[in-house]
């Protein structure tokens, strides 16, 4: 496996279940913050009581979300203010480029058909419950992407799960040696990125 494709090295934020008695959880009047990780147990209208939100609002804000199936570890919207899926992944590529940019590197073109099948992961991730490069139903990145029709002379993939936004999961990614060598390969200048409950997907091709 060669490591500036598909970094061995992932970043995970564990979620561990509530230990307090429903007694001792602390209720709002408001949301304090605009996102929220789901917890074991965790139910659209236990959330929506503990932060003074209305239960089909807070529905409406995460269309994408599975009432009767809530994934431990996917960020959910508190607020209409807050960012939605499309704005993060927008935000994530334009972070790529800033830190490409402070490299001296040309900025990488986030493409709609590499950004699809990012998002395709992501979701997969969340749907079928694993974290992994490779994928029970769509096999290797390399092997996803040309299954949707992407050709390039090299790919590489990053993924992330459990952060709750742009920033906090570049960080992540920043932070580790493979991850960090995909975003700064001067050999990509194309990118994908997609998010869905808390799975963050990067997908880097170079022609």
């Amino acid at each position: 496996m060669v490591k500036r494709l598909i970094p061995l090295l992932f970043a995970l934020i564990l979620v561990f279940p509530m230990g307090a008695s429903a007694q001792n959880i602390k209720m709002f009047n408001e949301p304090p913050f605009d996102f929220y990780k789901v917890s074991k147990g965790d139910s659209f209208w236990f959330i929506a009581k503990r932060y003074g939100l209305d239960y089909h609002e807070l529905m409406r804000l995460n269309p994408n979300v599975v009432p009767t199936n809530m994934q431990v570890g996917s960020v959910i919207r508190l607020r209409a203010t807050a960012a939605s899926p499309t704005t993060f992944e927008e935000q994530v590529a334009q972070l790529v480029n800033k830190e490409r940019a402070k490299q001296g590197l040309s900025p990488l073109l986030h493409r709609a058909d590499i950004k699809s099948v990012a998002e395709k992961k992501a979701m997969d991730m969340i749907n079928s419950n694993y974290f992994s490069h490779t994928s029970p139903n769509y096999g290797s990145p390399f092997d996803m992407m040309k299954t949707f029709g992407i050709k390039y002379r090299t790919a590489g993939e990053n993924i992330a799960k459990g952060q709750k936004t742009p920033q906090e999961v570049m960080n992540a990614w920043m932070n580790s040696s493979g991850h960090r060598a995909n975003i700064l390969n001067a050999k990509f200048d194309s990118i994908g990125v997609g998010y869905y409950n808390g799975a963050w997907v990067q997908m880097f091709t170079g022609s």
